[in-house]
């Protein structure tokens, strides 16, 4: 860690306040001078790392601009609840600009064009890029959204970068069919890019989800306007910088920064846009089709929210299985749609398992997440902070058994207690909401027949663990569960060449791997006739 902080130090810039540039003392030292994880508290005075934040303005056309308003909006530090930086707030006007823009370069750029070899080199070189500046990219990850320097940098960076590599290796070999057909005719089909792709990213991983959208459709030759939450804006738009300096043509890529009803709901319904894909709940999932339907049929593809099983049989390795369940929900403050937020275990190491959960818990280490050792930051902002206390209260009313946790840590900032219930039962709110926090259910269950019914007795279909020394009991439940994900022996196992998405009401269609590509591609049929056929 030392010599990563040096890294990032050495890295960045003092810079004076101005319109779009923000420069603050750093107290990063206090990272790095022997202060003990353990010790770590949310109401220490936070790290502030010399962050130059240049790129607050909307990148539309290959230019980073003003709103057509004038309006900006303040982004802030989870941490302490100050702001960050004023950022421009895109809105409809905003995103038919953006849209022209991507338009005009799909029709008439070279980004289409080019051949997939070229654009393959622009995506590695963005790559290149942004594996050189991970530092200062894990820094801006961190200070907007609150999660762990360390798994900024060490995790999800790596893998962004793993993502556009993988996309870029796909570039060139992107091709159609040749197929036999009756008659005399010579049939082939094209696959050809849809045209300009509408995305929506959310706030818990912003650059990672923006990797799994950027990166397979400008693979495809498809151009891009993108709208970042409005809660992390900053990493996308410094990192799409990092993209024109690689040479992606102007108007490939534009993002927009701005609210849901506005930018959103502007890009949802435009009738230039030819594809649409949305992260977020399930609910703003459902305003998303809608507004597609409404307007010109666009596709969509939607990754939405879960409620997945964990499930601990009777043969698991216990320490094993509570370590990865623990990991399965607090990963990230509990903020993860794939997270394992149901934990089912089998009666008989069902005491057990609930005494070592709640160790685990009790050991987790909270606070500034720029600090070493720190394993959880704060919640997003003050309304998901409210909305996991208020459903923490919900499973005390309702009768669960608070083993750890449930209060707030510190008198600034969005930090809350690892918090485990035992004795939770499905009606409970807490078994059946989708909480988006660090709020462990644990529930108990007989034997296989009961497990797979009430694992599956939700709308969601995301995601699923299983805890099993028997190949047979494996099988079983990875057939029998209705998700688009089983981990066997293991969770939230990520890699840019398997795909991702849900059943039910978590979405519709996959993001990563080959699977994503058919997302943004259309497939033309070919039929050529034949003058002399005889050969055939």
């Amino acid at each position: 860690m030392q010599v990563m902080a040096n890294r990032i130090l050495s890295s960045l810039r003092y810079v004076s306040a101005s319109k779009h540039c923000l420069g603050l003392y750093c107290r990063w030292h206090r990272s790095i001078s022997g202060i003990d994880a353990s010790a770590a508290a949310a109401d220490v005075d936070p790290i502030i790392p010399i962050m130059q934040i240049d790129h607050s303005q909307l990148l539309i056309d290959g230019k980073f601009v003003d709103a057509a308003s004038g309006k900006t909006f303040p982004t802030f530090d989870p941490r302490t609840g100050d702001i960050i930086a004023n950022v421009a707030e895109g809105d409809s006007e905003d995103v038919n600009r953006a849209v022209h823009a991507a338009r005009k370069a799909f029709d008439e750029g070279p980004w289409p064009r080019m051949s997939a070899y070229e654009r393959s080199r622009v995506i590695f070189r963005f790559a290149d890029l942004l594996e050189k500046h991970k530092d200062e990219v894990a820094a801006i990850e961190t200070w907007d959204s609150g999660k762990t320097y360390e798994q900024a940098a060490n995790i999800e960076i790596p893998m962004v970068v793993r993502v556009f590599r993988y996309y870029a290796g796909w570039a060139d070999k992107i091709h159609g069919l040749t197929v036999p057909a009756d008659g005399p005719h010579h049939v082939q089909t094209l696959h050809e890019p849809i045209g300009v792709a509408g995305q929506i990213v959310p706030w818990n991983f912003p650059l990672l989800i923006y990797s799994w959208k950027v990166a397979p459709a400008l693979a495809c030759g498809n151009t891009v306007v993108l709208k970042t939450a409005e809660q992390t804006p900053l990493s996308a738009l410094y990192v799409s910088k990092l993209f024109l300096e690689a040479g992606l043509p102007p108007g490939v890529l534009n993002i927009i920064s701005g609210f849901g009803p506005t930018a959103g709901a502007a890009l949802c319904s435009h009738m230039d846009v030819d594809k649409l894909a949305f992260t977020g709940s399930s609910t703003t999932g459902k305003i998303v089709l809608g507004l597609s339907a409404q307007s010109n049929l666009k596709p969509v593809t939607l990754e939405l929210g879960g409620k997945s099983p964990f499930i601990v049989c009777k043969d698991a390795d216990v320490d094993a299985a509570v370590e990865a369940a623990h990991t399965a929900l607090f990963f990230n403050q509990g903020q993860c749609c794939c997270a394992g937020s149901r934990t089912f275990v089998h009666e008989s190491i069902y005491a057990e398992f609930v005494e070592k959960a709640k160790a685990r818990a009790l050991k987790r280490v909270v606070g500034d997440p720029f600090k070493t050792g720190v394993e959880q930051g704060p919640q997003i902002d003050s309304v998901q902070f409210e909305k996991i206390l208020k459903y923490i209260r919900s499973g005390i009313e309702s009768g669960a058994t608070l083993e750890s946790g449930g209060q707030r840590i510190g008198s600034k900032g969005y930090y809350i207690q690892p918090t485990v219930f035992s004795d939770v039962q499905d009606n409970m709110l807490i078994a059946k909401d989708e909480i988006f926090g660090p709020v462990q259910s644990i529930l108990k269950f007989k034997d296989l027949e009961e497990v797979i019914r009430r694992a599956n007795a939700t709308s969601y279909g995301l995601a699923a663990g299983v805890f099993t020394q028997s190949m047979d009991t494996a099988n079983t439940l990875m057939r029998a569960l209705r998700v688009g994900t089983v981990w066997i022996n293991c969770y939230d196992v990520f890699d840019a060449a398997i795909p991702f998405g849900g059943f039910k009401m978590s979405g519709q269609g996959r993001v990563r791997g080959i699977y994503s590509l058919s997302s943004y591609l259309q497939v033309k049929a070919a039929v050529t006739s034949l003058k002399n056929p005889t050969w055939l």
